[in-house]
């Protein structure tokens, strides 16, 4: 094998270069491994062409993996509308005290509209609510209703056979209250495997 550093010709035995001292196994092991591919599909260029509904599905698969669950995502925002509401008031409080400092060396007509600016941390104060009330309330509903969905069975799978229909080799006996379409040809049959024998 020639080393890659010095290029000399070495035995395929020894693990480093006698001159160099490059590491002969590392470079024997990196031309030995298959070449990987680049997948252009965990890009982000692969996301920016996907369409809303295979990036909703992706971003679902990574919830799950990242346990991320509809409950861990109300906690979520309710937090989110906590820290957006306390921000909400420490900037209409910031607001207040520096805006009084600077309308104290205003004109009149100015000073009144500055002493009036810390209005605007109100907004981020309302933000916040709305996502608390969302997280207690509305998502609160939204995931009951998706775990009353898990709960109920499906209707073709897990729901109980409809009478009648059971399967053929059945040893129970229909209600008397309950007719069949094929009770009189079943008896046919009977009798006339009775004859063949």
């Amino acid at each position: 094998m020639l080393c890659p550093r010095c290029a000399l010709n070495q035995s395929d035995e020894i693990k480093f270069c006698t001159s160099c001292g490059a590491n002969l196994q590392a470079v024997r092991e990196a031309l030995d491994a298959p070449e990987k591919k680049f997948d252009w599909g965990n890009t982000w260029v692969a996301e920016m062409f996907m369409s809303g509904q295979a990036a909703e599905i992706r971003k679902r698969e990574m919830e799950r993996q990242l346990g991320i669950t509809p409950e861990v995502k109300r906690y979520n925002e309710i937090k989110a509308g906590v820290i957006v509401s306390c921000v909400g008031i420490g900037v209409s409080i910031f607001l207040f005290f520096l805006m009084m400092g600077v309308a104290a060396n205003a004109p009149p007509g100015d000073a009144e509209i500055l002493t009036r600016v810390w209005v605007a941390g109100v907004i981020p104060f309302m933000v916040g609510l709305a996502l608390i009330i969302n997280g207690l309330f509305v998502s609160k509903k939204m995931i009951e209703v998706m775990e009353r969905g898990r709960k109920e069975p499906d209707a073709l799978e897990d729901g109980p056979t409809p009478r009648g229909l059971r399967a053929a080799d059945t040893s129970e006996f229909i209600p008397a209250n309950m007719s069949s379409v094929t009770d009189q040809t079943t008896r046919h049959l009977e009798n006339a495997e009775r004859k063949i024998r």
